[in-house]
């Protein structure tokens, strides 16, 4: 079940199925003015650096970390999951050393974060072996099979995958993740063609795709149990006030975060 927070001016969300200190941040708690108002927590989209930095430093301090330990995604729509560790601590707003849409560690005290705007956010967890991930999930990186190698890097860290827990959060949902065939296409090819449900064909061509069911069906194959599995039910489109759309707002806007940390 995922959980609405508040802690002083930052509003997050939250899952009862990660066992870890973590967040899917919305718009709500920041300093960015304009169109970025309020919580950007995007370097490259034209705000006013001060306030990024700001932004940051207040969702580091929700983890428990300074602003410049934490380690982020340098996101391509790619498959790449990268292992960090000490020396992957990010220095706010310097440029990010590789690329990876997603983040594994069983590191003690630094936490890791992707962003998004519509894409899928996903925080993985394995308590008892201590590993955590933070994948971005677009559909490029999806039918990449890039669950498949965060899990699989998560394991080689110890975690096992029937105790691995994974929470979905906001993104653009069915109702308006509107497409061309190239994305049923590839998810059909992805999932071996088990794709009941995850499609409404429109009179115009179009097709309603949920990319978050389909990334849930990934980790059920995985070897997820369904129980360790939450999926938000929130859609960043229709809730375009609380959270970043990239699609409603035509790429004028801000990104939130997904962010995990071992304590």
């Amino acid at each position: 079940m995922f959980i609405e927070n508040r802690e002083n001016e930052l509003v997050y969300m939250t899952s009862s199925v990660i066992g870890a200190r973590h967040a899917f941040t919305t718009r709500f708690g920041g300093v960015s003015g304009g169109i970025f108002a309020s919580l950007n927590l995007g370097s490259n989209r034209g705000d006013d650096p001060a306030a990024v930095r700001e932004n940051y430093r207040r969702v580091c301090a929700l983890m428990g970390a300074g602003i410049d330990e934490a380690a982020v995604t340098k996101q391509v729509h790619g498959s790449v999951v990268r292992t960090v560790t000490e020396a992957d601590r990010h220095v706010c707003m310097s440029a990010v050393p590789y690329e990876a849409d997603g983040l594994v560690t069983a590191v003690r005290g630094l936490p890791l974060m992707c962003f998004t705007a519509d894409c899928v956010p996903a925080l993985l967890c394995e308590s008892e072996a201590g590993v955590i991930a933070a994948v971005h999930c677009g559909w490029r990186s999806s039918v990449g099979d890039i669950l498949k190698n965060a899990v699989e890097a998560m394991c080689a860290l110890g975690a096992e995958r029937e105790k691995i827990c994974c929470a979905l959060g906001p993104a653009i949902g069915a109702c308006c993740f509107e497409t061309d065939d190239d994305v049923p296409d590839a998810i059909a090819a992805w999932l071996g063609g088990d794709t009941e449900g995850l499609f409404v064909r429109r009179a115009d061509g179009k097709t309603l795709v949920d990319l978050r069911a389909a990334n849930r069906r990934r980790l059920i194959r995985l070897g997820l149990r369904e129980e360790n599995i939450d999926v938000s039910d929130e859609c960043t489109y229709c809730l375009h006030d609380k959270y970043w759309s990239h699609r409603y707002t035509r790429g004028q806007r801000g990104s939130q975060a997904a962010a995990i940390v071992l304590r």
